[in-house]
């Protein structure tokens, strides 16, 4: 009888639990199907880059649809009995707790690999901005992650002396805007609003000039170092959220085997539904 009970809270937890994560799962699908196809506006809104926003949206959109699928397994698997459903969902959330075990290995025992990849491929960025008609979605992206951590180059301001368009147009001493210190830029130029900040912008394409005999009005700091010192503020907070997930997931996990394992074996669910 005390088994029966057991079994009972067991299965009524497992459910509520997913139903959640399955409602969870509907809303992150629909913000980001309302992002993607509503970038413009929401871009405006929040003040970010629509480039940006279409990576987010794909993010949500895709983690929407995982979390949906796995609430679904686990709701029918553990209301219904199905054995099979539930063979499932422990497979799928054992598959998802291994990807994230393997990913934080990887991610600590080549973080100096990884570093140097991240920066090669920034640098090629930085190399090759501003040579197409249009800007590319990695530059757009590039420019708001410079403007909004506040920093200029991927080591230093002086890996931007490499672009194209800035070596080859030296004698008009071009920077790039989303590197620009405002503070600085007030003080070089000694301007009171950004009338010809916006002229300067649009007639480069994402450049800026300065002053002859001026140095450039940008960050000091390379992106490199502040994203390292973002990570090393928050290192205790991110360890902290990933143990939880995977804490939660073994829990979950453990529930749904005791609940497969303890099913009538002779009294197969699935066939009321075939």
């Amino acid at each position: 009888m005390a088994m029966k009970g057991c079994l009972s809270i067991t299965k009524y937890f497992l459910f509520v639990f997913n139903l959640f994560f399955f409602i969870l799962g509907g809303l992150l699908l629909c913000f980001g199907l309302w992002i993607l196809f509503d970038r413009s506006s929401f871009a405006a809104m929040i003040g970010s880059s629509t480039p940006t926003l279409k990576v987010w949206s794909y993010v949500f959109s895709g983690v929407g649809i995982l979390t949906m699928l796995l609430g679904f397994l686990g709701c029918l698997g553990s209301l219904k009995e199905v054995k099979c459903l539930l063979g499932f969902y422990f497979a799928f959330l054992l598959l998802l707790f291994a990807t994230q075990i393997t990913v934080g290995v990887l991610a600590y025992t080549q973080r100096n690999t990884l570093k140097n990849t991240m920066g090669e491929f920034v640098k090629d960025i930085i190399k090759n901005y501003g040579i197409h008609k249009n800007q590319t979605d990695m530059e757009e992206n590039w420019d708001f992650t410079q403007e909004q951590i506040g920093c200029c180059g991927w080591y230093a301001p002086e890996d931007w002396l490499k672009n194209q368009m800035i070596y080859e147009n030296s004698s008009v001493k071009l920077y790039p805007c989303s590197c620009r210190n405002l503070s600085a830029f007030f003080h070089y130029t000694n301007i009171n609003d950004t009338d010809n900040v916006t002229e300067s912008f649009e007639a480069h394409g994402g450049f800026c000039t300065a002053k002859d005999g001026e140095k450039w009005p940008v960050y000091q700091i390379g992106c490199m170092n502040s994203i390292q010192s973002f990570i090393i503020n928050n290192i205790i907070c991110i360890v902290g959220v990933c143990i939880g997930i995977a804490l939660l997931e073994l829990f979950v996990m453990t529930l749904s085997m005791c609940l497969c394992r303890n099913l009538d074996q002779n009294y197969n669910k699935l066939a009321r539904y075939s």
